[in-house]
């Protein structure tokens, strides 16, 4: 019985940050440049000696836990807006900027000018060029496929673009920045840049759904696994207990 306890316990936790996962990738549905993430299970076998035990314990302390999360890191769809400070993204590449924790990638290119003439996200970071931050003159912004900025045929820079090798580990960190490990980044070969649209959020909002639900009955069965030891034990200790 303790064994089908910790099973539980085990799967409810498992189950409950999956929801979180699910919950979070639901939520940024139209975060432009979201990349959704997707959950990876693995068994755990929770013996103190896993070399001397038997096949039967192997199966009886199996169990089910969160192995972790990965970025689902295929292109959403790329909507006009007719700004032309939004750039989307043709290709694996990204967006490099910087931010108060240092280099980030993105790509969400959802950009403006601040009060200062730096081209910044909407939350107020530096977009990187080539050779640091860029400086928008007044005037109509003219922005070519291979991010080279110009106001009135003058060029102001070029917008970094970064790609990395298949495989990189990349993170997360809230909802449109990514983190790479230090020297991973490589400068973009296979990207471009379309001015005036914006990639959208590559979570499908039904199979986000789907997920959703289907997570949720998973942590309601355990939930009730949980109840029933629950209730087992309560029976164990007034009715059997006494009577030793």
């Amino acid at each position: 019985m303790d064994s089908g306890f910790y099973a539980a316990c085990a799967g409810l936790r498992a189950q409950s940050q999956a929801l979180e996962v699910a919950a979070h990738n639901l939520a940024n549905l139209n975060t432009a440049g979201f990349r959704g993430q997707q959950t990876a299970f693995q068994s755990l076998i929770a013996l103190a000696r896993p070399a001397t035990a038997s096949l039967l314990n192997q199966t009886t302390y199996n169990y089910g836990v969160l192995e972790g999360t990965h970025l689902d890191l295929s292109a959403g769809n790329l909507e006009s807006t007719g700004n032309p400070l939004d750039l989307g993204i043709q290709g694996d590449g990204f967006f490099t900027i910087q931010t108060s924790r240092g280099t980030r990638y993105t790509r969400n290119g959802n950009f403006r000018v601040s009060p200062s003439g730096q081209l910044v996200t909407g939350n107020g970071d530096l977009v990187l060029g080539e050779t640091g931050a860029i400086r928008v003159p007044a005037g109509a912004v003219s922005i070519s496929a291979d991010g080279t900025l110009s106001v009135k045929g003058a060029v102001a820079g070029r917008v970094r673009l970064t790609e990395f090798s298949p495989g990189t580990p990349l993170t997360s960190e809230g909802q449109i920045l990514l983190a790479a490990p230090a020297g991973s980044e490589r400068p973009a070969r296979h990207t471009s840049v379309l001015q005036g649209a914006i990639e959208s959020s590559n979570v499908n909002a039904v199979g986000a759904t789907v997920a959703l639900i289907g997570v949720q009955r998973q942590a309601e069965m355990m939930q009730r696994a949980l109840s029933l030891f629950y209730s087992e034990f309560n029976r164990i200790a007034t009715g059997d207990l006494p009577r030793i």
